[in-house]
């Protein structure tokens, strides 16, 4: 069969075909304005006047949306250029043609690294939330708290060269080689990831299994009503879960308490909450050497129905999004894992307005 010469309308024809499908960009163009964020995009990544020449530099927006698209899809940058330029749903996003020139590999990461060096992801997470608020979407209902382990690249280190990292030193065979340096990540950290077995059919208790991880955590908080991330913080992935629980509470939600596992309770947290007039809901721990008290086990069951939502937004970004740190150092972790929770909310958005209205 002969090849039909390409018409003038043929795109139009395939993104139309493309929005029939049911295309989330699209959606999420119609009803996300980029230009909210522009003021601190400029702000935090200046350019030239354009009074030496070159090429003009990319739009902010543009490259805003181009790190979006990244989180979104769990993309390199090297991966991001390539599909920016084969996929005709990108291209419209970002709102350009074929003949338009595309941002390579090199352009994002150094776009990625001016909002690293200013801090500038907390400030646009922040801007969204703003805008979220005042479309009616407010928090409320409570917070539910917790936090995930985000795999980054495994560093193949000796017992000498880890004891220094956990010291803050740098090994001493690094230090005259510069490249080998650039490519070691110093903050993250290995941890075990603790899966709890339950009993077999007869009772019998089965062993519990550990699985040791490498990267960095995102602890946040969710609203209960919505489910949109609030707040978000960043660590190596050894830290503990309940040292973080100050820094993600959201204080403008509407409703009390706080929902989160046995790893926030502490006399610490309890008197913090307390004091910030929020209600603990946290699990309770089993007494040591004791068995697990019935009111207790059926008060961290119905505890456990609340705080499950949490997952949902973890198996999201892990799955749908991939979400993955390819960076080294925590500074361009907490852009990377700060994008994706932006996403995150930027895709929950539309799907809140596609369903629900508005509170």
């Amino acid at each position: 069969m002969k090849a039909k010469p390409p018409g003038f309308f043929d795109i139009d024809e395939r993104l139309k075909a493309l929005s029939a499908k049911g295309d989330d960009l699209e959606r999420i163009k119609k009803l996300v304005d980029f230009e909210l964020f522009r003021f601190e995009l400029e702000t935090s990544v200046p350019r030239s006047d354009g009074s030496r020449g070159g090429r003009p530099a990319f739009d902010h927006v543009l490259m805003f949306k181009v790190l979006i698209l990244q989180a979104m899809h769990g993309l390199s940058d090297e991966r991001a250029e390539y599909l920016i330029k084969d996929r005709l749903s990108f291209m419209r996003f970002l709102g350009l043609g074929l003949a338009d020139p595309v941002p390579d590999a090199n352009t994002i990461w150094t776009f990625r690294e001016g909002l690293k060096r200013t801090g500038a992801v907390e400030r646009l997470f922040a801007r969204f939330d703003e805008a979220l608020r005042a479309a009616g979407y407010l928090a409320m209902g409570g917070q539910i708290v917790d936090a995930t382990i985000i795999t980054a690249p495994k560093q193949r280190n000796t017992e000498e060269e880890k004891a220094a990292i956990r010291d803050g030193r740098v090994p001493e065979d690094w230090k005259d080689k510069p490249a080998k340096l650039a490519q070691k990540d110093r903050d993250a950290r290995w941890t075990l990831k603790t899966s709890k077995a339950k009993p077999a059919e007869d009772g019998t208790k089965r062993v519990d299994l550990a699985i040791p991880a490498f990267g960095y955590k995102n602890h946040v908080s969710i609203d209960r009503c919505h489910g949109l991330i609030r707040r978000f913080t960043v660590s190596h992935a050894a830290a503990h879960d309940g040292a973080k629980l100050k820094d993600v509470l959201d204080k403008k939600n509407l409703a009390s308490p706080v929902w989160a596992d046995t790893a926030y309770r502490s006399a610490k947290n309890e008197a913090m909450l307390s004091k910030n007039g929020f209600t603990s809901r946290i699990h309770r721990k089993k007494p040591k050497g004791k068995p697990m008290p019935q009111h207790i086990a059926k008060g961290n069951a119905a505890k456990s129905k609340v705080r499950a939502a949490v997952e949902n937004v973890f198996a999201h970004e892990k799955t749908i999004m991939g979400m993955f740190v390819r960076t080294i150092g925590i500074a361009r972790a907490n852009v990377k894992i700060g994008l994706a929770n932006l996403a995150y909310n930027m895709r929950r958005f539309i799907w809140l307005n596609g369903r629900i209205a508005p509170a």
